[in-house]
């Protein structure tokens, strides 16, 4: 690996001279990235305006450096950003995060366990006997669970509405090049069509519970909702919206994608289940309380997928003004993409780095440094960390109860570097071991 090199600009590869990088980089996304960190270390160039980082250090000053320095991901349509105006958001943001700790932490999350595996049940139950596609079913179970979070009896429409939202947005996670926001090509209409469907369905939804018509009305199980409507000083009905809206995106795409690489994984580990079903008490069938006791095997079997691969695989932050980046100078608007997937595998952070081992996270050993970041790091860490962790940590351990875990095609699958990783075509079969 190339050592680094003092430069207004870090080192990388030329590319084409009209199109640059993006056909390799599309040709095959990790190899490229594999490629040009051995050839120009841990930082290098892919264009004038992006930078390619893959240094736990430099990474985590990026994540936690205080104010606006480095803005999270902006708008997919701004070619040319209002930095100062996305910043003003970022700030507006951070009192509307506070306000929904309470209803996200650990105590709220385990309050949840027994809807989630009820949720999980009926989606083990809907897959009973047949061959699923894995992806498309924690999909459909995450859109549910997140829905059923954040409005309980008001969630009718909401995973629908989710699931024509990942439609929409997948066009975009491929394409080589992209079109302004102002042309009507079909791929931009659906994706602002979904965008208004999503954004009109919560101002409703926020409008009739704030009125007390909604059918919420009368019933006492609070949601995350409620928790945001009761905060102090009251937050706009818009506010609300832009506080639920990332917590069910990201509520929906992680979890899927998470429990997805984890089945992949399960299908092949037959022991590793019945470790998990012993851990949760033995066998349990479709309505059964969930397990009471701790779950740290569990708990140790999704930190390790998440360290092989992480949902948000690929994390994009935007310099807002002149700074630096370890020897190097990044100008406003700057774009740096930090490689979690690289870091998560790197043999001088992790033993055994492509080996899948649970065992590395027993006793609640932590990760190396700042090598583990499944959920970002620092202020605009991911606000559903708590939720994600507790939910991911339930489903598998329901998964391994209700039974064990077949796949045909287990072994040719491989990893889709587009959107949120999860193995690409992964078909299971769930059979359950009470039947």
């Amino acid at each position: 690996m190339a050592p680094l090199q003092q430069g207004d600009r870090p080192p990388g590869p030329r590319g084409h001279w009209l199109t640059g990088n993006t056909p390799a980089y599309e040709a095959d996304r990790i190899g490229f990235i594999q490629r040009n960190h051995r050839e120009y270390g841990d930082v290098f160039t892919f264009d004038d305006r992006t930078v390619f980082v893959i240094d736990p250090e430099l990474t985590n000053d990026v994540l936690t450096r205080p104010g606006n320095a480095f803005l999270p991901e902006l708008a997919p349509f701004d070619a040319r950003p209002d930095l100062d105006r996305a910043a003003e958001r970022a700030e507006a943001w951070m009192p509307a995060r506070r306000a929904a700790w309470a209803g996200l932490d650990r105590q709220a999350s385990a309050a949840f366990d027994g809807r989630t595996v009820e949720i999980f049940d009926a989606a083990l139950d809907a897959a009973a006997g047949r061959e699923t596609d894995v992806l498309a079913m924690m999909r459909r179970y995450a859109a549910a669970t997140i829905a059923d979070y954040c409005f309980g009896v008001d969630a009718t429409g909401f995973p629908e509405l989710l699931a024509e939202g990942v439609a929409a947005t997948a066009p975009f996670e491929t394409a080589k090049y992209g079109f302004a926001a102002w042309l009507p090509v079909r791929r931009n209409r659906r994706f602002f069509r979904a965008h208004r469907a999503f954004t009109d369905a919560l101002l409703s939804v926020v409008r009739r519970r704030r009125a007390g018509t909604s059918s919420k009305a009368g019933t006492s199980t609070p949601d995350l909702l409620d928790v945001l409507l009761a905060a102090r000083p009251a937050m706009p009905d818009r506010a609300v919206v832009s506080t639920l809206r990332p917590v069910l995106l990201g509520g929906h795409g992680v979890p899927a994608a998470a429990l997805t690489s984890l089945v992949w994984e399960l299908a092949g580990r037959p022991e590793l289940v019945a470790a998990l079903r012993a851990e949760a008490g033995g066998p349990a069938g479709s309505g059964d309380p969930p397990p009471a006791a701790r779950l740290p095997l569990a708990e140790a079997v999704v930190n390790e997928a998440l360290r092989l691969y992480p949902p948000a695989w690929l994390m994009t932050r935007t310099a807002r003004t002149t700074t630096g980046l370890g020897p190097w100078t990044l100008r406003p608007g700057d774009e740096v993409l930090i490689g979690a997937y690289l870091i998560h595998r790197d043999p001088r952070w992790w033993q055994r780095p492509d080996e899948f081992d649970p065992g590395r996270w027993a006793a609640g050993r932590p990760a190396p440094g700042a090598a583990f970041l499944p959920f970002g790091a620092g202020p605009r860490v991911c606000i559903g960390t708590a939720l994600t962790m507790r939910q991911l940590t339930l489903t598998v351990s329901r998964l391994a109860q209700r039974g064990s875990v077949e796949s045909s095609n287990a072994a040719a699958i491989r990893l889709r570097f587009a959107g949120r990783l999860a193995p690409a075509g992964l078909l299971a079969r769930f059979v359950d071991g009470k039947s």
